[in-house]
């Protein structure tokens, strides 16, 4: 795939961050689902922390492709779902947020 095509079907970080204020992430068809915040990342995605001895670590992998639920940051918009891929998982052994791992997303554009 050419590397533009790739770029253009992406979202926009910035937009993301804009439009959505959490992700959802639900475990194994589980009833169980996780909450994150939305963050920016390092790596020009978007981000959620995940402390270290989290259960929902177990269930990451770079390169999965999930379709997660982003809540709006507008209380009158519905959430929607996205497909979005793990990018990256950094632990962060000695800054802002030690004992925490960094999980980097794509998101694609729908």
């Amino acid at each position: 795939m050419d590397a533009n095509k790739k770029i253009e079907t992406r979202s926009d970080p910035c937009l993301i961050m804009d439009r959505y204020s959490s992700v959802e992430i639900a475990v194994n068809n589980s009833e169980f689902v996780y909450m994150f915040k939305i963050r920016n990342s390092p790596f020009a995605g978007i981000a959620i922390l995940v402390k270290e001895d989290s259960v929902i670590l177990k269930h990451l992998k770079v390169g999965d492709k999930l379709n997660l639920k982003y809540n709006p940051a507008a209380p009158s918009e519905l959430p929607e779902y996205r497909t979005t891929e793990i990018r990256h998982i950094i632990k962060d052994n000695n800054g802002r947020y030690n004992g925490h791992y960094l999980v980097d997303f794509a998101v694609s554009a729908n």
